[in-house]
């Protein structure tokens, strides 16, 4: 048996992730959690296999779990399915040391085979996914980059900004401003959006 986590904060979601999974006779689910921070405890008590992710939680998003698994040295690997079709959370995802990237409309047969396949160390991607991101590319943004333009989402004036990262809004501007050159937006917000709406933050 394929032993299984289950991680999204939309328990209906979850539970029929989890319905679905169980009607397979070599997965069994052993595990759910609504939040990311949750995750490598719950790991660490049910010994899954394989953990199924979502990528926007409460707690810890998808990514940071990556993460978290990668440091505590548990012996799981991730697939993560989410909502989130976006290339630029694929790519994310696969360098923080996901195994497998699906979205949560596949099929239920090709959802069970891909924890089958991450189980058996094979990579899998959604191909529609795959061929989007190599299509647009890496991301440009530098990490700095990336944490000003989450903070101008809300539409927060530069000073704002500086107080929150503890930067000097001069900084903050040179930050934007690159930003702004690097996605061909116009403003900041127009920016952050465009960056969002490729995963790239």
């Amino acid at each position: 048996m394929i032993r299984v986590l289950l991680a999204d904060d939309q328990a209906l979601v979850r539970g029929a992730l989890a319905a679905l999974l169980d009607l397979e006779r070599d997965i069994d689910v052993v595990a759910q959690v609504g939040r990311g921070d949750e995750v490598v405890e719950a790991v660490r008590s049910a010994h899954p296999q394989v953990c199924l992710l979502d990528i926007e939680m409460p707690g810890l998003d998808g990514i940071a779990v990556l993460g978290a698994l990668a440091e505590s040295g548990l012996p799981t690997r991730a697939l993560m399915v989410t909502t989130f079709g976006r290339p630029g959370y694929l790519r994310r995802a696969m360098d923080a040391g996901a195994r497998g990237f699906v979205v949560k409309d596949t099929p239920a047969s090709e959802l069970a085979e891909a924890v089958r396949r991450v189980h058996a160390g094979v990579r899998v991607v959604d191909p529609t996914l795959a061929t989007e991101s190599l299509i647009g590319g890496p991301n440009p943004l530098t990490e700095r980059e990336r944490e000003v333009l989450r903070q101008a989402l809300d539409g927060a004036p530069v000073q704002t900004i500086a107080s929150r990262l503890f930067l000097s809004p001069g900084t903050v501007r040179n930050y934007l401003s690159s930003a702004i050159g690097k996605t061909g937006s116009t403003t900041r917000v127009e920016a952050a959006k465009f960056a969002e709406d490729r995963g790239w933050l």
